[in-house]
């Protein structure tokens, strides 16, 4: 466990699906979860995480709270639907609003807890343009693009569809079971690959149904997890623009289903479950934490 820090700020372990977040309430302080300290967090076994949600004061009028989100390597990340619904949950049992509208890097998003606990996240409007996810290379068409893992004549992945979701995803479609492919292995080469400068959330999709999707993925500076909101939103958005899916979408991912809509206004918006797991105390210089007492 780790040390109790003198300088703390409370802190939420929540998971989305299984996905593991870490809610910091940074509130009333001008400081950051330094990368340094995410690292330091990520190295323990109690506070292993996919991303940290750190909730800041308002930058802008007529939002809540600026969200900043940092991955486990201590990289910034642009958005992430299952953090996103830690932090909506989280707000709305400290204060009994159910409605929230916050900042993050990629904009303005919105978030609402329903009477049956489930949450609704509006992720925003993909953005589909080579130069907007962004790519290092034109493609005038991004719902297939060239790229490939394996031989030339028998690739084992390829002509995924890109698209961005405040953060570039890449979805590679197949035919049988997604549990097939090393993700392991390919991700952090396909993540990196130069024709995406600021790398990429990389995916496996098995559509079964129109309105049914099985996915993996490979998170940008996380690694394998048990859900990505984000990749379930761009399997919709790009499943719905290869025609191999509708526009609402049941995706089912290891740790368990997210609904996801393609609104006809543009938005995206993700629903699903969030799990407060215990509280603690953290120290956003070192990483440093102590869990309390109450909630072991």
């Amino acid at each position: 466990m780790g040390e109790a820090k003198v300088n703390g700020v409370p802190f939420l372990k929540m998971n989305g699906l299984g996905n593991q977040i870490i809610v910091a309430d940074m509130r009333g302080r001008a400081d950051r979860v330094t990368p340094a300290a995410a690292i330091a967090i990520n190295a323990t076994a109690g506070t292993k995480f996919d991303q940290i949600m750190a909730i800041h004061d308002p930058k802008t009028a007529g939002t809540a709270h600026y969200i900043e989100i940092i991955n486990s390597d201590g990289s910034l990340a642009q958005a992430c639907g299952n953090g996103m619904r830690c932090v909506v949950q989280f707000l709305a049992s400290e204060s009994g609003q159910k409605t929230f509208m916050f900042e993050t890097v990629a904009g303005l998003l919105f978030g609402e807890e329903h009477e049956d606990g489930m949450i609704t996240v509006d992720m925003g409007t993909p953005k589909l343009a080579w130069y907007d996810i962004p790519l290092a290379e034109e493609f005038a068409d991004t719902r297939q693009i060239e790229l490939q893992i394996g031989p030339i004549d028998a690739p084992v992945l390829h002509s995924p569809s890109v698209a961005s979701m405040g953060n570039p995803h890449a979805t590679f479609w197949v035919h049988d079971d997604v549990w097939n492919y090393a993700l392991d292995r390919f991700g952090p080469m396909l993540e990196n690959h130069p024709i995406f400068p600021e790398r990429a959330n990389i995916s496996i999709a098995q559509v079964l149904t129109p309105d049914r999707i099985i996915l993996r993925t490979w998170e940008r500076g996380a690694g394998l997890t048990q859900a990505c909101g984000t990749a379930a939103c761009a399997a919709v958005v790009n499943g719905a623009r290869t025609r191999r899916t509708a526009r609402k979408a049941t995706v089912t991912l290891p740790g368990g289903d997210l609904v996801v809509e393609w609104r006809a206004d543009d938005h995206v918006v993700l629903t699903g479950p969030a799990e407060r797991e215990w509280v603690g105390m953290l120290d956003p210089a070192t990483g440093g934490w102590t869990r309390a007492e109450e909630a072991a």
